[in-house]
């Protein structure tokens, strides 16, 4: 127990091990307690290095930590051959699960019911023990076995498309995978927009996953409807999926690690695809609304009522200048004759004060005012010869 004092004591527990003392270490030092063993080589060697073999374990340590390095290379090396590992095989045909459960006239549109009742007839149907008279038909060993293996590889066929068919998930991505016309319009005439675009929105809302999807309408379809229509399409969200045939197959990751960095693949894959669908479902809205006659219409009532608006307010403006003009006229006439109406009163005052001032100098002069009056007609002196 000499190697226990080199150890740090850092609790006491009565109540896990009697009283003992617990000695607790870093990730290189045992842990000491009762009815605990050490696990994991770092606790291994730790113990080694306690019994006195530390040289002899540095040594392996070396050894190891040179063989982990070539394993590490290893794997490097094997990472970057990943790409090649792992994909699926894109020469494989898939099979028609609808055809083989005898729902291709519906396809998406079946239902879980009518999907159980179609299995259970197809099965009954194509057992292998109800097929056994075609088998015993046949003249050869060989062609009896190749009949026999026929039979088989159909049924498990069925039990295939049934077993896709009922899940959710799976028939989803069988679902995205199935025919489907991508196609979109691009022009038609006025006349036959909604026999165009009309189908192709209906064939496209398959994938939406608010399946309340509104209807293109006709020609007396109220605007109102028609705006709900349209930012229905432009927030279009698809649950459809795209599973590429270069996507990586996770069942046959080698390791851990390689199944994340296909799980990595498969993710920017799948968000590549979402892309271009969303872009292609854009175009479509794009091109429908540019040839909607209804949007041409509200455009060009918009545009008549913006023009009738530019020409009432281009006349409310010319009456408006005209009847500052009036009013500017008007103002200078009044101001002209209150400036007239100013100097005659100014005149006529000022002819008032000069006729104040002199009848004010003739009272101060009264005689002045009686000879210049005229009744003394003699000279006032005379002139002698």
């Amino acid at each position: 127990m000499d190697y226990q004092t080199s150890c740090l004591l850092i609790t006491y527990s009565p109540e896990i091990i009697d009283g003992a003392p617990l000695y607790v270490s870093s990730n290189c030092l045992p842990i000491k307690a009762c009815k605990y063993e050490p696990a994991g080589h770092s606790f291994h060697a730790a113990a080694l290095k306690l019994l006195g073999l530390g040289e002899q374990e540095d040594t392996e340590t070396d050894d190891r930590s040179v063989s982990s390095d070539d394993k590490s290379q290893d794997f490097s090396a094997a990472s970057d051959t990943f790409s090649s590992k792992g994909k699926k095989k894109s020469g494989s045909q898939q099979q028609d699960h609808y055809a083989l459960l005898g729902l291709g006239h519906l396809r998406f549109l079946a239902t879980e019911d009518q999907i159980r009742k179609s299995y259970r007839d197809m099965a009954l149907k194509h057992h292998p023990d109800k097929q056994a008279s075609l088998i015993l038909a046949e003249a050869t060993e060989e062609a009896k076995q190749a009949k026999k293996d026929e039979i088989e590889s159909h049924f498990k066929a069925i039990q295939e498309a049934y077993e896709v068919l009922i899940d959710p998930t799976k028939r989803r991505i069988f679902d995205s995978t199935d025919e489907f016309d991508d196609d979109i319009p691009t022009d038609c005439a006025p006349q036959d927009f909604y026999k165009v675009f009309g189908p192709a929105f209906m064939r496209n809302g398959r994938w939406s996953v608010n399946q309340t999807i509104p209807s293109l309408g006709d020609d007396a379809t109220p605007v109102e409807e028609v705006d709900k229509f349209y930012n229905f399409w432009y927030n279009f969200k698809s649950w459809r999926e795209f599973p590429h045939a270069d996507e990586y197959d996770l069942e046959q990751a080698e390791s851990r690690e390689h199944k994340r960095w296909m799980e990595r693949q498969n993710a920017k894959l799948q968000e590549k695809a979402k892309k271009v669908e969303y872009a292609r479902v854009r175009t479509l809205v794009d091109n429908a609304y540019k040839k909607d006659p209804r949007i041409q219409r509200r455009k060009e009532e918009e545009k008549a009522e913006k023009q009738r608006r530019k020409e009432a307010k281009y006349l409310a403006k010319k009456m408006q200048e005209e009847e500052a003009a009036k009013a500017a006229e008007e103002e200078r006439k009044r101001k002209e004759e209150e400036a007239k109406r100013a100097a005659e009163a100014a005149l006529n005052q000022k002819k008032l004060k000069e006729k104040e001032k002199k009848l004010l100098r003739n009272r101060e002069n009264p005689s002045a005012q009686s000879c210049c009056t005229g009744s003394c007609r003699e000279p006032l002196f005379s002139v002698r010869r």
